[in-house]
This record gives structure tokens, sequence and C-alpha cells, in this order.
């Protein structure tokens, strides 16, 4: 069953939103591990086929996962969970790509990896379930992924064409959003290792307060990093082997309050060095393996606005 759900209603009078990346989470969804990776069995079955880099033990994958849930415990007032659904497999864990969250409701998306496809439709039961709008879903021939998605600002969507959100995709959200006043930015991705590696926007970028972010420069359009600078960003770069191991992959809990997969040193370092507080977790089984760090993990839904800085 779904966790704690939250009234939409009371969180509009009190200062929260959904278009926010970086404001404090009020409330979030994730999907644990038991009800995603189920059991060593359903691992062996499946990780292959998915494309994960290696077979995650079960059992160290919960302990991981059991101090990612105890870090969002001591930051997040309200989680709500994904149940487990035969209908979708280990790749659910990664909750953030499913759906967009909107303060008019949730965008359901359509996934570019065939192997998903039938994690928008469980995530939708779920926010039925738990009384949250629902504001449309994109159709086929249209592709869509939250990993693709950024907010900039409230009224500002980043959105990543990748191999995982076409073009088509990005029309469908922009007719979703425009009542709202949203204007999206596509921000074109490489090709990279091709179409059947997990490569999204927010795999070389990770906004973590209004001003700050997380970018893997070497990989990013030009004209969306100079975006991000005529927009008053400081940028935080990522070497190339921390890119390697997620340390691009930063989660926000509120302004410059930061998780990520251990073992970044460097990453770490220059965020702190910004005046961030960064928290970490081990993540070799429920991260490095199937390609999905914190922000991933998690679907957020409102966060405390933020007054924006910079120019």
């Amino acid at each position: 069953m779904p966790g704690k759900t939250v009234n939409p209603i009371h969180l509009k009078i009190m200062d929260y939103t959904c278009h926010s990346d970086t404001g404090k989470i009020k409330s979030l969804f994730i999907k644990e591990v038991q009800q995603a990776f189920v059991s060593d069995e359903h691992i062996e079955q499946n990780w292959k086929k998915l494309n994960y880099l290696g077979k995650p033990d079960f059992r160290i994958a919960s302990d991981e996962y059991g101090s990612f849930h105890s870090i969002l415990k001591m930051s997040v007032p309200e989680i709500c969970l994904f149940p487990q659904d035969d209908m979708v497999n280990m790749d659910s864990i990664y909750c953030r790509d499913a759906s967009i969250a909107t303060d008019g409701g949730f965008v359901i998306c359509n996934m570019g990896k065939a192997a998903r496809m039938n994690e928008p439709r469980s995530g939708k039961k779920t926010f039925e379930t738990g009384g949250f709008p629902i504001l449309g879903t994109i159709e086929t021939p249209g592709t869509l992924e939250g990993g693709d998605v950024a907010w900039l600002d409230e009224k500002t969507l980043a959105v990543g064409q990748s191999y995982r959100t076409n073009e088509e995709g990005i029309r469908q959200l922009r007719v979703f959003l425009q009542p709202l006043g949203v204007d999206i930015i596509p921000v074109p991705l490489p090709h990279y290792k091709g179409p059947s590696d997990v490569f999204h926007l927010m795999s070389i970028f990770s906004p973590v307060d209004t001003d700050l972010a997380v970018v893997y420069s070497s990989l990013m359009p030009v004209i969306f990093r100079n975006l991000l600078i005529n927009r008053g960003y400081r940028l935080v770069e990522v070497e190339d082997r921390e890119f390697e191991t997620m340390g691009c992959n930063v989660l926000a809990l509120a302004p410059r309050q930061c998780l990520m997969v251990d073992g970044n040193p460097k990453t770490k370092a220059a965020l702190e060095k910004e005046g961030c507080r960064v928290d970490v977790y081990k993540g070799e089984e429920i991260s490095i393996k199937g390609g999905g760090g914190p922000t991933c993990l998690t679907r957020p839904v409102y966060r405390q606005r933020q007054e924006k800085k910079g120019p």
C-alpha cells in the first residue's frame, strides 16, 4: 500500500510547489529495494536483460537501501511508498523516471526503454489511490522519462532530448504545461554510449540550489552550459573518474543539503567548499550497477518555495 500521502490543497495554502528540484522536500515517493528487486532469484533472472553493469546482491542491496532510506527520513517529513507490482521489474526502483510532478498534477511518462513500459501505469494507480491528480499522460509515439527533466525555476523546465525522451514527448509535455505558464527548454543530448545506456539530462546536471549545480561539462551542450552561467549558476565540475561512479547524480534534500553516492570525494569536497552539507550512502548495488543515483531513486512531489538568486 502507498505510504502517507499529502493534501494538495493544504500545501497550496502553505508555501510549497512541485516546480522545484532544490527547495526543501516536503514529500516524495520511493520504491523500496525489497519491492523492486524482490529476491536474489528475481535478480538472477533479470539483471542481464535490463543491462545492469553487474548482478546486485540482494542482501547487500537491502542494507544499502536501509541506509539510504534512513537519511531520507531525517530530512523528509512525508515519504510515500510505491508497492510491489508484478507488472514492473527491477528498474522500478528508479522511480523518478515514470512521472513528472507539477502543480497541476502528475504527468505520466511513456518510457524510452521498452523493458520499463509498464512503470508509468503502475505509478499512476498509486497516485490515484493516494488522491493525487493526474494532469496528463504522454502517448506513443512520444517518449519521456523523468530523469531527463529538471526545474530551473518554477516557470522554467529543462528537458533533455535523448534516446529516452524524444521530440514528440517534449511537444506533448509542453501542451500539458502551457496552461501552468511553464516554459520548456529542450536540451539535445549526445549519443555517448548509445541507446542501451542509461543517459539522461540528470546524468550530467544536478541543481542543488537556485544558483548552484553539479555538472559534467564534457557531455554538456555548450548552449545549455552557457544558459546556466547566464542565469547565475555556479558550476561544480565533476571529473571523469567520479562521473563513472555517479558523482554528478546529486539529490538536493534542501538548498545546499545534498545526498550522493559514496566514493566521490573530490565532488563532495567541492560541494562542501560551496557551503553545502553532504550526506553519502553506499550505492554499489542499488545505484552504480543499475545506473541510478539518489535523484533516480526518488520521486519528489512537493518542495518549499525559494527566492531565485542570481541575475
